[in-house]
């Protein structure tokens, strides 16, 4: 009897200690499986499902051919019909040593019109300007701008974009197929994403295919920053993206479409013309300037960064030839803010912040390749001005997407408990992203 109440015991205990050891490893698989679920996430930032990383090194050595250089994957969709050019003076094919306007024309293509983005078809208009339409002199294809009117970097709902869309079926009418093929730079607010965002829609309610030739993203190495929220929306903030992206604009495209984030979501018709031998984590110089302002690869790599200030009365360069490399204001202390430099009128820059005086700042020229949103600049100029109630303006908002990034500055939160705020938003997003990209 007591031989077999010992029995029953220990085999109780025994039970017991497996049960208990079974619901510990099974909590440690689910927290394992949530590791790796956010470990997938982080790594949608590097590579695709098409891709692994030893692929990506074993590009890294080779020419990037950009999509308007393989001419012979998109002739055939553009032969016989008449067709629309989205261009500035980005479009341009090295190889051929030719704008791909002029290219496609001697190539006997029926070019109809072309459409230029903010700054013009030749790149030279300040940020705002108005681009008036009219006919380009080399070629006589009719010119269409599709910046709108505005004299300086005011934000356009969508429903102030009527003109936009006008301007495109204007010139779409009798247009077959419309070409795409700009250069951006990765971030949210510059407004190339926006200026694609309009024309696929308006091609798609007129039933026009989208052919878009793919282009590398000099900031394409990282993503970052707040996501846009709906409330903020606008020409400098469209989607719901971080303010880096980490897409080139062919993948953009892809995820415009599939996200149904055009306008009662509909659907573009669309091709994207891939890269060959790109990769995002590859250096890429661009060879010619995107915008005035943006004179040159350190200038791309700070934007992200520095184009907070133009939300704020602090200038960040234009005006000098140092634009997005320098930040500065005649009120910062010079103690602190040694760097001197005058803003003048120049390309890009008619009327600068504080024309004709000394501003005092800093001088970023040398600082190395940034890989996430910096954010100490512009907290510290915001806790070095007096008059911290004047600092931001407006546009601030717009450019941030959100009104909680102008809330956490004034309430002195630091840049890592800011960057604590954006992890979820930033998670989601690389989840969402990971379906688009054509890249490692």
């Amino acid at each position: 009897m007591a031989l077999s109440f010992f029995k029953n015991t220990v085999l109780l205990v025994v039970l017991t200690i497996f049960s208990c050891g079974s619901s510990t490893e099974k909590k440690e698989e689910r927290g394992k499986r949530k590791e790796n679920q956010e470990a997938r996430a982080k790594t949608q930032e590097d590579t695709s499902a098409e891709f692994t990383l030893s692929e990506a090194d074993m590009l890294s050595d080779q020419e990037i051919i950009v999509g308007a250089e393989q001419f012979q994957l998109y002739s055939e969709l553009l032969k016989g019909k008449n067709v629309g050019v989205v261009a500035n003076q980005t479009s341009f094919l090295e190889n051929e040593k030719q704008h791909l306007v002029d290219f496609l024309i001697s190539k006997n293509i029926s070019v109809k019109v072309v459409f230029s983005p903010e700054h013009g078809f030749r790149g030279k208009a300040d940020a705002g300007e108005h681009v008036k339409d009219g006919i380009d002199t080399k070629t006589g294809v009719p010119l269409i701008s599709l910046y709108g009117d505005n004299k300086k970097p005011k934000l356009e709902q969508l429903a102030g974009a009527k003109k936009i869309e006008e301007d495109i079926n204007k010139g779409v009418s009798n247009i077959e197929v419309m070409v795409f093929d700009l250069q951006d730079v990765g971030a949210r607010f510059y407004t190339y994403i926006a200026t694609l965002h309009y024309v696929m829609e308006a091609c798609a309610e007129a039933g026009i295919p989208v052919i878009v030739l793919d282009r590398p993203n000099p900031n394409g190495h990282y993503v970052d920053g707040p996501i846009m929220e709906p409330e903020n929306q606008s020409f400098v903030g469209m989607n719901p993206v971080p303010v880096v992206h980490g897409m080139t604009i062919g993948e953009y495209a892809q995820m415009l479409n599939g996200e149904g984030w055009l306008k009662n979501k509909v659907k573009c018709e669309l091709t994207v013309i891939k890269m060959k031998n790109y990769n995002h984590q590859k250096e890429y110089s661009l060879p010619i300037k995107p915008s005035p302002n943006l004179p040159n690869d350190q200038a791309i790599n700070l934007y992200p960064s520095l184009c907070f200030f133009e939300g704020t009365f602090i200038s960040a360069g234009r005006g000098t030839d140092m634009q997005f490399q320098v930040f500065g204001a005649p009120s910062l202390p010079a103690s602190k803010y040694t760097f001197e430099y005058t803003p003048q009128s120049n390309e890009g820059a008619k009327s600068p912040k504080f024309k004709g005086q000394v501003c005092h700042g800093k001088d970023l020229r040398k600082e190395p390749r940034l890989s996430k949103i910096n954010l100490e600049w512009l907290i510290d100029a915001y806790n070095a001005n007096g008059k911290k109630k004047d600092f931001f303006n407006s546009f601030f908002v717009k450019l941030a997407g959100t009104d909680k990034l102008q809330k956490q500055i004034e309430q002195g939160l630091s840049a890592e408990e800011i960057r604590d705020s954006w992890k979820k938003g930033l998670m989601e997003f690389r989840i969402i992203r990971g379906q688009y990209l054509l890249y490692p």
